[in-house]
């Protein structure tokens, strides 16, 4: 038998700052620009009841863990439930496993914040942000940790929930938050623009976007859903969290490849290799640049081991006992 660790929801509130996500999921990135290996979601449709289930996985050698989601959502009362299991990657024993729901904006904010990091001005001073939920307030947690925003200007389309947002951030961010009332509004100017939304269609005009603009789109992962219309992808540097992804969810990148605007060989190169500088990021202060982020196990396992090693400094959690396929698996 090998004992593993349950974390529950209480036990991983407050066990890390948005900071520390990044760090760890920056760490992630340029080990999987080294060769880490990781792949793309599969999601498996059930009709009748309908719902979703999702499992992504990745490994992480030097941080000696593997793992990854697997979660459900849309069944019944079209809640979620988000399991995170974690493998010491030189053993192969489980050493976690994570209820994951509460880390999920902090892990995803922080790939955005990663991208933003490797991809947009040192200069940038102004921060849009379209979207006004659990996701965008870990995108705008995440991102503030590496550029030092001193205007950050949010639309959403329901007034109530873009004014809640920005008071929200102002009171708990050193940053001026300001509530806007069309996305041409947030977009206009902006040095950063983050999309945290469940949008079908374009959520901006490319039109709006300065030259010099970063952009992270990680609201959608649907092929036929598009935050970004295809213009944006156009004009863009365009980075995907995985390669693999591009053509299998990335809707906006699809949408602007049934266009005819770019071929597969505009994807410049993935996070990880820009990360770990093997490819270039930004070359000149007027590229338009887009990160494009639908989620991996990168930066799921990345947040979850250093979970796991925080808990574990702290006695916290709750031993289970997992007995090795050498001891059960007889068929007896």
């Amino acid at each position: 038998m090998t004992e593993t660790l349950f974390l529950s929801d209480d036990d991983v509130a407050g066990l890390a700052d948005p900071a520390d996500y990044v760090d760890a999921v920056r760490d992630a990135y340029r080990q999987r620009g080294e060769g880490a290996p990781a792949k793309p979601r599969t999601k498996l449709l059930n009709e009748s009841p309908p719902g979703m289930f999702t499992a992504y996985a990745a490994v992480l050698p030097e941080t000696g863990a593997m793992g990854g989601y697997m979660y459900s959502a849309g069944f019944a009362d079209a809640d979620a439930w988000f399991v995170t299991p974690l493998f010491d990657a030189d053993t192969g024993e489980p050493l976690a496993i994570v209820d994951g729901a509460r880390m999920n904006p902090f892990k995803t904010g922080a790939t955005g914040a990663v991208g933003v990091d490797a991809l947009a001005r040192e200069d940038a001073s102004t921060l849009a942000v379209i979207g006004s939920g659990a996701q965008a307030r870990g995108q705008l947690r995440a991102t503030a940790t590496v550029r030092d925003f001193e205007e950050v200007r949010v639309f959403s389309p329901t007034e109530a929930n873009r004014e809640a947002f920005a008071a929200e951030m102002d009171d708990d961010l050193a940053i001026s938050v300001e509530a806007v009332s069309s996305s041409t509004a947030a977009v206009e100017g902006a040095d950063v623009v983050v999309t945290a939304t469940n949008a079908s269609e374009p959520v901006f005009d490319s039109a709006d976007l300065a030259d010099g603009t970063h952009v992270t789109a990680m609201g959608q992962y649907h092929p036929e859903k598009h935050e970004l219309d295809a213009e944006t992808i156009e004009r863009a540097v365009y980075v995907p969290d995985l390669r693999d992804r591009v053509t299998q969810d990335a809707g906006s990148f699809i949408h602007a490849l049934e266009e005819g605007v770019v071929t597969e060989d505009h994807v410049h190169a993935e996070l990880g290799d820009v990360v770990a500088g093997n490819a270039p990021g930004r070359v000149a202060a007027d590229d338009v640049t887009v990160f494009d982020s639908g989620g991996t196990g990168i930066e799921t396992a990345a947040a979850a081991y250093m979970l796991y090693e925080r808990a574990s400094e702290r006695g916290l959690g709750t031993d289970i006992e997992f007995a090795p396929a050498s001891e059960a698996l007889t068929g007896e």
